[in-house]
């Protein structure tokens, strides 16, 4: 497994952008599969990107969000544009071996999560 820690969130006004970091610990990153998960109080936690060889991305967030990732900085990140108050959420950050997955069940790794809100 790896270590998370997620930075970048806070508080922005609609149509505002974001970028997000994920540090990770450990000499194998570039194995494992990247992603940004979200979640608000009393809801599931909701898939939004993921990275490996290629890019996923949840309907909601594509065309705003970008994700990316850069091996030698062990780090990922998301970068929000045009953020809408729907997306204010505890974001984090999510490391797994599966290829190409959405389902949080196939991340072993997590990171303790960054605040976004956005107001209208």
């Amino acid at each position: 497994q790896v270590q998370l820690v997620e930075s970048g969130g806070g508080l922005v006004q609609a149509g505002d952008s974001l970028r997000l970091s994920c540090a990770a610990s450990g000499r194998t990153f570039s194995s494992y599969t990247m992603a940004w998960f979200r979640q608000v109080p009393g809801k599931e936690r909701e898939f939004v990107a993921a990275i490996n060889w290629s890019t996923d991305y949840a309907d909601s967030v594509k065309g705003r969000f970008a994700i990316s990732r850069d091996n030698a900085k062990n780090t990922v990140y998301l970068q929000m544009n045009n953020l809408k108050p729907e997306d204010t959420a505890v974001y984090y950050c999510a490391a797994g071996l599966v290829f190409r997955t959405r389902d949080p069940r196939n991340f072993g790794s997590w990171g303790q999560g960054t605040q976004v809100t956005v107001s209208s």
